[in-house]
């Protein structure tokens, strides 16, 4: 079974132009990112168009409320069968492990991801909101946190990825925004790294929106960073 470690972040455009984009690419190259904006503007439905056309759907709305809120909207969903969903770790332990006990028993229950620190920040955004420490730090924490509340993985930036996968071992999935082919604008992310750097740091799956939907061939640069990714073959030995 195929596995893309490509999520394609779509933003939010008018319809017809959305879907010039979702056409010139393959779902057995990438996945999608659906988040916030374009869910509050066509909802449920726009999943089940995706996922007609065969792509798996990463729900990205960073769910973070009491407990038995974030429960119901991951039971919610799940109905709608998507592959993957964020939480927000900050929410703390008893609403990631209320996230958990709200799927036991389905079949094919998407996989929970915890975010940790966003990838628009740097050490100076912390301090007025009263963390203590560095980016660095904080992510461990509330990697750990995620881990020991039975969360599939985390987000984090990929400059942190090398760290979280030697200490939370290869079944711990690491998803990686903030990723950023050369020659490409960093725009609002801070904690950046290349596709090829971010997966030989340990990442499992890298979020990439505009350089591919912005591009003049969005297959094409697409394509390209999944070859930038891919392992060099070993030559055999001559006898």
């Amino acid at each position: 079974m195929l596995n893309p470690q490509i999520i394609v972040a779509l933003e939010l455009v008018k319809e017809n132009d959305l879907f010039k984009i979702i056409d010139q690419l393959d779902p057995r190259q990438c996945r999608l990112k659906v988040g916030k904006a374009l869910f509050t503007q066509y909802g449920p439905a726009l999943i089940q168009q995706l996922q007609s056309r065969g792509f798996e759907i990463f729900l990205d709305l960073k769910f973070h409320d009491i407990p038995h809120t974030v429960a119901q909207a991951v039971i919610a969903a799940a109905d709608c069968g998507v592959w993957m969903l964020t939480l927000h770790a900050g929410g703390g332990e008893a609403m990631l492990r209320a996230a958990v006990a709200a799927l036991q028993g389905r079949e094919r229950a998407p996989l929970l991801i915890a975010v940790t620190v966003l990838t628009s920040l740097q050490d100076s955004d912390l301090r007025p909101l009263g963390m203590v420490g560095t980016v660095s730090q904080q992510v461990d924490r509330l990697a750990n946190l995620a881990q020991q509340s039975g969360m599939s993985g985390v987000v984090c930036s990929a400059q942190e990825a090398k760290q979280l996968k030697a200490r939370l071992g290869d079944r711990f999935i690491l998803v990686t925004p903030g990723i950023r082919p050369h020659n490409v604008a960093a725009q609002d992310q801070r904690r950046l790294m290349t596709p090829a750097q971010a997966v030989a740091n340990g990442a499992d799956y890298l979020v990439i929106g505009r350089p591919i939907t912005q591009a003049f061939d969005p297959a094409a640069a697409l394509q390209q960073i999944q070859h930038s990714i891919e392992p060099v073959p070993s030559l055999s030995a001559s006898s």
